[in-house]
């Protein structure tokens, strides 16, 4: 039966390709081999859990997640049901969404819609439709699962996606990693289909009378996938006919190689990396020197964190201090003997100047800073200072420093440059970047935050009014 509100087109579209499917593996019937037992099989051997407690099972429609909601069904598996509509195919894709919720109101199962303007969404964002959409449905899968207080979504990728996969990165260029396939878990996403393949699930569909949508869309060889699928696929098939078979041995060799690679990495990485009390990544370009492979290294160890110019990131061990590399979110900072990796995102700008008002007692933004009247002393901590409010001229100024700032430090004679006493202090580039002043609305420093305070605003024996400054 076909989904009402179809169009007549449509519906003789869906019956079209659904004989044609039957007419090319009506020969393989014969040999079917029970989908439903091996499901469970493979679910109790890798994926027990998903049995303890509902889960989201991403639906489309089409025949591979609806193939995989009917087999959980069967095995009593508790799920909701969630259909993103890209509104990129009419009519057909809300006959898709009618479809799907006619489903689940037949399996007595909750179901969760939403659409997107999917070529609106790709456009701003100068996105392919297809990483777009891939976006956007992640994005909302989170989401449901936290609505719902769920932990897993299950999406019904098969084998042959897999293989399909390993070609477009085969042709893209690709480290090993883009070579092991699609992971069957990857954080609170489940594939518990990938062990099986199109013909095997094509075949249960249709041996248990399940009824599926075609997107018309997948028998186009514009997109790269279906190019794949319908111009490669069937060639490397007339040379093996078992290439499922023979890539999934694949898979399992390189998924050792790699799993091999991650501990020798691991191992070579104690001498090399130390992580600091900020969280910044500091690799030993000394000791990395000393590997047979330092590119190898430098690939495995950031590959994570989005680098592709390796020949630059390479480059950096040679370099000059202060020099960068840039991924989307990251960054490589060559500085002395380490390489050192932070992130880019900045939540201030480094040119903003913040204000603080003879009124306020606190700011939160660049840095928290507390004001607060005192009769102490003597301070007790480096996170402290105490002023001689009465020499200060409000607005205070929260700001970076530059090369030409100076301060005239307590307990000492003169002026000391600013630049001169990170050198002494032996800081990193880093280190630099993250310094803070505070300065009276004249800019004379009272306080490299944290660090040294300038004798011109300490209390003496005259001072009648005390300020304590404490960074929290």
């Amino acid at each position: 039966m076909f989904v009402k509100g179809e169009s007549n087109e449509d519906g003789a579209y869906q019956k079209s390709i659904r004989t044609n499917i039957l007419a090319q593996i009506q020969t393989k019937l014969a040999i079917f081999d029970p989908m439903l037992q091996q499901f469970k099989e493979h679910l109790d051997n890798h994926f027990p859990y998903l049995r303890n407690e509902p889960v989201l099972i991403a639906i489309s429609g089409g025949i591979d997640s609806v193939v995989l909601t009917h087999i959980c069904n069967e095995l009593e598996i508790d799920f909701v049901l969630a259909h993103c509509n890209f509104k990129l195919r009419g009519n057909e894709s809300d006959d898709d969404e009618k479809f799907v919720q006619e489903l689940a109101s037949s399996l007595g199962k909750k179901i969760r819609t939403t659409s997107f303007d999917t070529d609106t969404h790709a456009k701003n964002h100068k996105q392919s439709i297809q990483v777009a959409a891939r976006e956007l449905r992640y994005q909302w899968f989170q989401k449901v699962l936290e609505e719902h207080q769920l932990k897993y979504v299950l999406t019904a990728h098969n084998t042959n996606d897999n293989l399909e996969t390993f070609i477009i990165n085969l042709t893209r260029g690709s480290g090993l990693e883009g070579f092991t396939g699609i992971p069957p878990i990857n954080g609170n996403i489940v594939r518990p289909l990938l062990a099986f393949s199109r013909d095997q699930i094509t075949m249960f569909a249709i041996k248990t009378g399940i009824e599926w949508r075609e997107d018309k869309s997948n028998a186009s060889v514009k997109y790269i996938r279906n190019k794949v699928r319908h111009k490669i696929l069937p060639v490397l098939q007339d040379i093996n006919p078992n290439i499922l078979d023979s890539f999934k041995k694949t898979l399992e060799h390189l998924n050792e190689s790699q799993d091999m690679i991650d501990a020798e990495i691991q191992k070579v990485s104690e001498n090399i990396i130390t992580k600091d009390n900020l969280g910044i990544l500091k690799m030993n370009i000394d000791e990395i020197l000393k590997l047979s492979y330092p590119k190898a290294y430098l690939y495995q160890v950031l590959k994570k964190y989005g680098f592709t110019e390796w020949n630059d990131v390479v480059s950096l061990l040679s370099a000059q201090s202060g020099k960068q590399v840039f991924a989307k979110e990251y960054r490589l900072l060559k500085d002395r003997q380490f390489l050192m990796l932070t992130k880019t995102e900045a939540t201030v700008s480094q040119n903003k100047v913040y204000e603080i008002l003879e009124t306020m007692d606190k700011i939160d933004i660049p840095i928290s800073l507390h004001m607060q009247a005192t009769k102490e002393k003597v301070i007790k901590s480096s996170v402290d200072i105490l002023v001689d409010k009465d020499l200060l001229n409000f607005p205070l100024h929260v700001r970076k420093w530059g090369y030409g700032d100076y301060i005239c430090p307590i307990g000492m004679q003169g002026t000391k440059k600013l630049s001169q006493l990170f050198k002494d202090r032996k800081l990193s580039l880093i280190d630099k970047e993250n310094v803070w002043l505070l300065t009276d609305a004249m800019d004379t420093i009272i306080w490299v935050i944290g660090m040294r305070q300038d004798r011109r605003f300490s209390v003496s024996k005259s001072t009648k009014s005390i300020l304590k400054i404490t960074r929290s």
